[in-house]
């Protein structure tokens, strides 16, 4: 697919200097740097250094003060049943496993949980889990990661005699539910300072203003990081601010004293230190996903929880396979979906696609949803039944928020949430063929044309004598990458292929050097076989790379990572 570059242009050279001179870096980081908004000493430092000392006052949350007390009187005076409520997918499932474990650990506590069933119950809070909890004898819910759009479940909860706190970060609606507390804070009125957390991120925070005023030690809190990292990691919360602190924390815990299941999810990947963010979305992520998408997503919290490391291994395999059942699924979908929209395209292009098919599996039509943006680069949505109504995921691409046009939809459909890039949503089979061209001609009237090109951004020009172990020691510190610190993609131009070879018939395997310098540099092009005819050519290129090392037979040498190939001819302009 035809990519568009776009440069990253920063023109504060003042900055740049700046920020150069006090740290001493090159002027191509310094440049990366104030694009980031790192343009002093102190916030060179949090950034390169983060602290968990800098973690906000969670007590600065709307609805905090109440939610503590309210579940200090449920633990250390009424000896109440707490029951943790959580959604099925990586966040919902972490974030269970860190709120129950750490409150079943407390001396005389009575706590159990509950993880809706995709198929039947579907996301939120069901009414099925409501009276659940009435027959278990449970007084107080805590639900993670939904429960803002929970309306009618919970005034069920509130008649039956239960009391609710809501820890949730979805987009908060006009109508709030009538929870005993509420922390989420996108609520317009909650003063907190960081709005972007994951919903495992705030079950943190009413964790660690727990043992604020419980006087417990902090320390007893930190190792649940590791679940938090995996979730703010593959929930894809921009990874600035608080989130930075917590998932750079996290990734250490990762690697040094992981908790038995992930560190058996670790094995299973073939990971090792030094984790990225990649390799949490990518390896870890589906397969915790995949319990909720193919069986019942307790088996995950089983895991996340579990203590012995035999049968974490074991819960681990189970997991595995279910995940290749997933990939398997997920592959025979996606071309169908494909297929589809191939038919839609020729009759007439559009700028939305929904896809319905009463036979797709409820647990994957996220992933094909994605599959499908990766081909056509249109906002998606795929559909399929479940207890008599149309029902699945939103996708979105860059800079659309797909969450915007359902909500311009809302009186066509029977339930949604979600957030700018993703969203779930129910409605009738009879109002489909309606919701279809609604959301067409919503798309038509709020996505810009240049949108439909995919992008790529550039974030600085960088002739190869600037790549030396120096300079990438000091890029890697400023990892974590991910959504709101994204990895640094770099362009050059007047490269010239020394050798290359395609690997399974999709990659590229390179060995690069530019006009003026002699050093060459290994990289591999992801996907990028069809860039063969070029690369052959013998004319000079241009490539949008990212750099890294890479570890073969313990020796480490530097690696770009290309991102696209185009010609020079094709690049003039961009390099004027």
């Amino acid at each position: 697919m035809h990519k568009q570059w776009v440069l990253q242009s920063i023109k504060d050279a003042e900055k740049i200097e700046a920020i150069s001179t006090v740290l001493g870096t090159p002027c191509a980081l310094s440049h990366l740097l104030v694009s980031r908004a790192i343009a002093t000493f102190s916030t060179a430092k949090a950034f390169f250094r983060p602290s968990l000392e800098a973690l906000h006052d969670p007590f600065c949350m709307k609805g905090m003060e109440q939610a503590v007390a309210r579940l200090m009187d449920a633990l250390f005076v009424k000896n109440e049943k707490i029951l943790v409520y959580g959604d099925y997918d990586v966040d919902g499932t972490t974030a269970v496993s860190m709120v129950y474990a750490f409150l079943a650990a407390l001396p005389g506590a009575h706590v159990t949980y509950y993880i809706p069933d995709r198929m039947t119950e579907g996301y939120g809070v069901s009414l099925q889990a409501i009276e659940q909890a009435r027959h278990d004898g449970v007084t107080l819910i805590v639900t993670l990661d939904c429960g803002i759009k929970a309306y009618a479940p919970i005034a069920q909860a509130v008649e039956l005699g239960i009391d609710v706190i809501v820890c949730d970060h979805h987009q908060v609606g006009d109508l709030l539910p009538p929870a005993y507390a509420i922390l989420n804070p996108k609520q317009a009125d909650c003063r907190y300072p960081f709005t972007e957390l994951s919903g495992c991120g705030i079950g943190f925070k009413l964790l660690q203003a727990f043992c604020q005023k419980t006087g417990r030690d902090l320390q007893a809190l930190y190792p649940y990081l590791d679940l938090v990292a995996v979730s703010t990691a593959c929930d894809l919360v921009p990874l600035i601010d608080e989130n930075r602190i917590i998932t750079y924390h996290g990734l250490k815990q990762l690697e040094h004293a992981p908790r038995p299941g992930l560190h058996a999810l670790l094995q299973l990947g073939g990971l090792t230190a030094p984790l990225t963010i990649s390799d949490i979305v990518f390896k870890i992520g589906p397969r915790i996903n995949a319990a909720g998408r193919i069986s019942h997503a307790a088996l995950a919290v089983e895991l996340l929880m579990e203590k012995d490391c035999v049968q974490a291994q074991r819960l681990a395999c189970l997991l595995d396979r279910q995940n290749r059942m997933r990939q398997e699924l997920d592959e025979t979908i996606t071309q169908e979906a494909l297929e589809t929209i191939a038919r839609i395209e020729q009759k007439q292009p559009r700028k939305s696609h929904v896809l319905f098919n009463k036979n797709w599996h409820k647990g994957i039509v996220g992933i094909v949803a994605s599959r499908c943006i990766e081909q056509y680069h249109r906002p998606t949505i795929v559909l399929t039944l479940s207890n008599g109504k149309a029902t699945g995921s939103a996708r979105s691409i860059p800079g659309y928020n797909i969450y915007e046009a359902i909500v311009s939809c809302g009186e066509l459909l029977h339930q949604y949430g979600g957030h700018a890039c993703a969203a779930g949503l129910t409605l009738s089979v009879e109002n489909l063929l309606r919701f279809q061209e609604r959301f067409e001609q919503v798309v038509q009237r709020t996505l810009a044309d240049g949108l439909l090109i995919p992008q790529q951004v550039i974030h600085s020009i960088l002739p190869f004598p600037c790549i030396t172990r120096k300079f990438v020691s000091i890029l890697l510190q400023m990892a974590p990458f991910g959504s709101g610190n994204p990895t640094p993609v770099f362009a050059s131009n007047k490269v010239y292929v020394h050798t290359y070879r395609v690997l399974k018939g999709l990659h590229l395997k390179l060995e690069l050097y530019q006009a003026g310098c002699t050093e060459r540099y290994t990289a591999i092009g992801f996907g990028l076989a069809q860039h063969e005819p070029l690369v052959a050519s013998g004319k000079p290129l241009s490539i949008a790379y990212s750099i890294g090392y890479n570890v073969y037979l313990g020796n480490r040498s530097i690696q770009l990572v290309v991102r696209d190939i185009k010609s020079d001819e094709q690049t003039v302009a961009f390099f004027a």
